[in-house]
C-alpha cells in the first residue's frame, strides 16, 4: 500500500440503548440504529443512505478483520504506522480527493474548507469542518464524545462537529450553524442532524460541574448525563425543527456495537466522516 500523504495545517447484530430515546416539547426525537455497511465504513445512516445517495456519511468500528481500527492520531492507542494506514484506507474506501481533521482541543473552532489537497490535511486546534465541495471528506474522532452531523441537502452543504461537554457547553453547535449558514446560506429550517453514536445517558455519569456549564439542573452528587439530550435542546432552541433531528441507537459503552469508548479505558478513536461524493 503506497504511504498516506499527510498535511499539517451486511447487518451489524447488536443490542442499543433504551435512553437515548429523547421527548422534546411533545415530539419525540427519532431514534436511529445505523447499519453496518462495510468493514471500512463501518455504521452508516439507513435514511441517510436511501435519501441522499450523492453523501457518504457513517462512522467507524473499532476492528476490521480482526485487526484494530484505530484513527486516533493524537491518543496514544496505537502505533503511527497503523492509523496512518487506516486513514489511507479510509480514503480509499470512499473515493474522496482529500481528508480534513483537526487536532481536537474541545473547542468551538471551525474550518471551512472550499478544497482539501490530497490525502489527510491536519488542521491546528478545531473540532468541526463546513464544506459544499465534492470530494473533501469531513472528519472528527471520538471515543465517547458526540459526533454532530448536519445536512444542508437542497445547497449541499455539510459540516460534521465534534462535542464532548466542554464544546457543547462552548458553543460547539451554534458555532457550526453559524459556519454552515456563512458559507452556503443554509436556512435553519432546511439543516437535517444526525447525533451520531456516542455515550448514552445512562453511562455518562458526571460531577455538579458539568451539569452547571450545561445548564441543566445541578444534581446533589455525581449522576449520569445525556449529552445528545443537551444538544437536541439546544438545536431545538436555535431553530432546527424536531423532525429534522436523529439520534444514534448506538452507545459507545454499553451495546454490543464494537465501539471505542475512553470511559471503558480504550486509547483508540473510531472516526465520524461526512463528505459529498465526487
Amino acid at each position: 500500500m503506497l504511504p498516506l500523504l499527510i498535511r499539517v495545517f451486511y447487518t451489524l447484530s447488536t443490542n442499543v440503548c433504551g435512553s437515548n430515546e429523547i421527548f422534546y416539547s411533545n415530539h419525540k426525537v427519532t431514534s436511529v440504529t445505523e447499519v453496518f455497511v462495510s468493514p471500512s465504513l463501518g455504521l452508516a445512516h439507513p435514511v441517510w443512505i436511501e435519501r441522499f445517495p450523492w453523501l457518504y456519511q457513517g462512522c467507524t468500528t473499532r476492528s476490521v478483520n480482526g485487526a484494530v481500527y484505530d484513527f486516533g492520531l493524537f491518543s496514544g492507542g496505537s502505533s503511527t504506522e497503523s492509523v496512518q494506514e487506516n486513514w489511507s484506507t479510509l480514503l480509499g474506501v470512499t473515493g474522496a480527493n482529500g481528508i480534513a481533521h483537526g487536532h481536537q482541543v474541545h473547542g468551538t473552532k471551525i474550518y471551512t474548507h472550499h478544497t482539501a489537497s490530497d490525502g489527510l490535511n491536519i488542521f491546528p486546534d478545531c473540532d468541526g469542518h463546513v464544506t459544499n465541495s465534492p470530494g473533501v471528506l469531513l472528519t472528527v474522532t471520538t471515543a465517547d464524545c458526540v459526533p454532530i452531523f448536519l445536512v444542508d441537502a437542497d445547497r449541499r452543504a455539510i459540516a460534521v462537529l465534534h462535542a464532548g461537554w466542554r464544546g457543547i457547553a462552548s458553543g460547539i453547535l451554534d458555532c457550526g450553524i453559524t459556519a454552515l449558514r456563512e458559507h452556503s446560506g443554509s436556512r435553519l429550517v432546511d439543516l437535517m442532524m444526525h447525533l451520531g453514536p456516542s455515550i448514552c445517558g445512562e453511562c455518562y455519569e458526571v460531577g455538579a460541574e458539568v451539569f452547571e456549564a450545561l445548564g441543566q439542573p445541578i444534581p446533589l452528587r455525581p449522576s449520569p448525563i445525556n449529552l445528545r439530550r443537551v444538544l437536541t435542546q439546544k438545536a431545538d432552541r436555535a431553530g432546527i425543527p424536531l423532525t429534522n433531528i436523529t439520534v444514534s441507537d448506538h452507545c459507545t459503552r454499553c451495546t454490543e456495537s464494537d465501539l471505542f469508548s475512553h470511559r471503558a479505558g480504550d486509547m483508540g478513536r473510531q472516526v465520524s466522516y461526512i463528505g459529498l461524493r465526487p
